[in-house]
């Protein structure tokens, strides 16, 4: 009986190198999900309808949320399904604050995209760790920046002239005391300029503001300037990170500039 020792001693490592593999592929899955920082992110539905092409029928005449994301990191957790039920007490704001754009008949897709893609992931902290908690929690922020009101204030405001990327850029850090990313549509054929489409407002995991941009980041100083592909998702398109220099805030239709 003494010969099987070594069977068994072969079984034991083979067994140890199995399970170390595992543990590693686990760690690699575990860093993918990892993040940093949150990004409230709002967006300009006029500039959304112009980016999908699409006769968007009285888009709203403020910014509106596109999303809560963590940096980093998606779908963190496929089993975790979106479901309406969850947030009814939440419809009449999510309908006004965080609607669907390009499809106002039928905003829970939206959703539950926004929740399956960074909702799942933003639930890592404890206060956004239910769907409740993370579209509630995010249209709190959204009430406290109050985005809408600080461009008002500034005066800065949806107009047929020009603004320049830097003045509004400096305008926010001066509100909010950090330093903001804007997204534009670049200039197409027969366009002058780029086209203001999205603001970036970004928070540590203990939701204090912070800086979105640093030095050598996409979108910060030396860094480059990333393109969002486009999903068909309400939003999810080609922004780029505006370039300096002046940019279009297109008045809804029908406005008085």
């Amino acid at each position: 009986m003494r010969p099987a020792a070594p069977h068994r001693l072969l079984l034991s490592s083979l067994c140890l190198a199995l399970c170390c593999l595992g543990g590693a592929r686990g760690s690699r899955r575990s860093d993918n999900h990892e993040w940093k920082k949150l990004i409230m992110v709002h967006h300009w539905p006029v500039t959304v309808c112009k980016e999908v092409e699409n006769d968007c029928r009285d888009p709203p005449d403020y910014w509106t949320i596109h999303g809560l994301w963590p940096d980093k990191a998606e779908e963190c957790n496929g089993s975790w399904h979106f479901h309406l039920e969850e947030i009814k007490d939440l419809m009449p704001e999510m309908k006004m604050y965080w609607p669907d754009v390009i499809h106002p008949l039928n905003h829970s897709h939206f959703w539950k995209h926004e929740w399956e893609k960074h909702g799942t992931c933003a639930a890592q902290l404890d206060a956004l760790n239910s769907q409740k908690k993370y579209f509630g929690g995010s249209l709190d922020l959204y009430r406290d920046l109050d985005l809408n009101s600080m461009l008002q204030k500034l005066g800065i405001k949806p107009s047929i002239n020009y603004y320049q990327v830097s003045d509004i850029k400096d305008a926010l850090a001066g509100i909010y005391g950090v330093i903001p990313k804007i997204q534009c549509l670049p200039p197409q054929q027969g366009e002058e300029v780029q086209t203001i489409g999205q603001i970036e407002l970004c928070f540590t995991k203990e939701l204090r503001l912070r800086n979105c941009t640093e030095p050598g980041e996409p979108g910060g100083p030396g860094g480059p300037a990333p393109r969002r592909p486009r999903t068909g998702v309400s939003g999810d398109t080609g922004l780029e990170v505006c370039e300096d220099g002046p940019a279009f805030y297109p008045p809804p239709p029908g406005a008085v500039p």
